[in-house]
């Protein structure tokens, strides 16, 4: 589990392999949060 992850993007959709998921978990509580999207490509 990290803070961070990696997630292709193709024709807008999200390009998942057949066994790939993405799930998010908060452990320790309610607290502020800030999302990043960091745009490479064409």
């Amino acid at each position: 589990m990290g803070r961070e992850v990696v997630v292709a993007v193709t024709q807008g959709k999200l390009d998942l392999g057949p066994w790939e998921q993405i799930f998010y978990g908060e452990f320790d509580g309610q607290r502020k949060k800030r999302v990043l999207i960091k745009i490479i490509g064409e």
